[in-house]
């Protein structure tokens, strides 16, 4: 059979007539196989980035909603009620700011517009930053009012001289929670005042302190800040976590008799920046404690294993009918995962992908996918994709290539 294939072959390179039909049977690839090979590269030994993985058992706590989750991965390292809609307190203050935000980086206000101190926001109860009844204050010190002291005067006053009224800014911060994946949220304040239709979960929490992180950097600094003095009245920040040696650089605190004591937060080690929420704790000392042992946890029991960096060759893949006999396969973005430390020696890294791949190739074209499997984990994937690009052959090149893979073979 092989040799009548060889004869035909050569037949139709004196044939002219019949060489549109023997082209297109050398353009058609050979039969594929999937390559699931481990990684040639020691991926263990690497260093960099990370993705999600199985929220794991094996600790609990007494808050009545808790998430944490790796900054970077997006890794979920613990979930009790995540989904479930909580009164969030002042945490929801955070989409207060998170709007302000929005409207100096837009360049709608400065941190140095004066804003007014209507009679509306001077009468708001609970935690209070003091502004002046009739007197005007400066956006910058209105937002430390806010971030450190969870004043309710200061958001009024932010929301009336911005948007005009409370309502109005209320309506920015619903759509603004829609645009960035706030599922789960719908504010009517902006004082996390308790309101039965003003709710969020501790997911969008999280989520929400990522955005703050991620989009307006240049803000972040007032959240670590310890203390605020104002109007001759100095306030600590509530954070219970930035007084001890963890890292913890944002974000707020909340309380309301319904909603327990709260936290949301976030904290670096090492290049590791962990987020996490916890929500309906019995006290203020329970919210520190808790805190402080669930921090102290996540660092611990859980690393950040990077595999590979974008550009790095994970596999030489062959490649059917094209200018090169092999081309270099890489992942379109740093390959990095967060696991339990005691799982790092069972981790397996595989590259899956159908061989050859038939060119022409596109440099950034997605061939397959790299796989990590930890036990008691959920599988992590990461697009692979050509480093390189490669011509197809030429015509006769193609009809060679044919002729030996009938010969020898997928051997070249």
């Amino acid at each position: 059979m092989m040799r009548l294939s060889v004869c035909l072959l050569a037949l139709a390179l004196v044939l002219p007539a019949s060489a549109p039909l023997w082209l297109e049977a050398a353009d058609a690839a050979p039969p594929k196989a999937t390559t699931a090979a481990k990684n040639a590269k020691n991926p263990g030994a690497a260093k960099t980035p990370e993705a999600p993985a199985a929220a794991p058992s094996g600790i609990e706590t007494e808050a009545r909603a808790a998430y944490i989750v790796d900054f970077r991965t997006g890794a979920v390292l613990l979930d009790k009620n995540s989904d479930e809609r909580i009164p969030p307190a002042s945490m929801s203050k955070m989409m207060t700011y998170y709007t302000v935000f929005s409207y100096l980086k837009e360049g709608k206000a400065t941190l140095e517009d004066m804003l007014p101190v209507s009679e509306k926001a001077w009468r708001t109860q609970g935690s209070k930053m003091f502004v002046p009844l009739g007197g005007r204050v400066k956006i910058e010190d209105l937002l430390r009012g806010v971030i450190i002291q969870s004043g309710n005067d200061a958001c009024i006053v932010l929301a009336e001289g911005l948007a005009g009224s409370e309502q109005a800014f209320v309506d920015e911060m619903n759509k603004k929670a829609q645009e960035i994946g706030l599922t789960g949220s719908h504010f009517t304040n902006v004082t996390g005042l308790p309101d039965p239709d003003h709710y969020m979960t501790a997911r969008d929490l999280a989520n929400l302190a990522k955005h703050i992180i991620t989009d307006y950097p240049e803000f972040y600094k007032f959240e670590s800040e310890r203390d605020f003095t104002y109007n001759g009245i100095k306030q600590g920040n509530r954070n219970p976590l930035l007084y001890k040696d963890f890292g913890a650089d944002g974000l707020k605190t909340g309380h309301t008799d319904e909603a327990g004591y709260c936290l949301t937060a976030s904290a670096v080690r090492d290049n590791r920046r962990i987020i996490m929420v916890l929500a309906g704790l019995p006290s203020m000392k329970a919210r520190a404690t808790e805190s402080e042992r669930l921090i102290e946890w996540a660092f611990r029991e859980f690393g950040g294993y990077a595999l590979y960096k974008t550009g790095d060759t994970v596999d030489d893949a062959e490649v059917w009918l094209g200018a090169t006999a092999k081309v270099p396969l890489t992942v379109s973005s740093d390959a990095v995962v967060t696991i339990p430390r005691r799982s790092r020696k069972d981790m397996k890294v595989t590259a899956v992908y159908d061989r050859p791949i038939k060119a022409p190739i596109a440099q950034g074209q997605p061939v397959g996918k790299l796989v990590v499997t930890v036990p008691g984990q959920t599988q992590t994937e990461f697009p692979l994709v050509a480093a390189n690009s490669v011509e197809r052959l030429g015509a006769m090149g193609r009809v060679g290539a044919a002729l030996s893979y009938l010969v020898f073979g997928g051997k070249r």
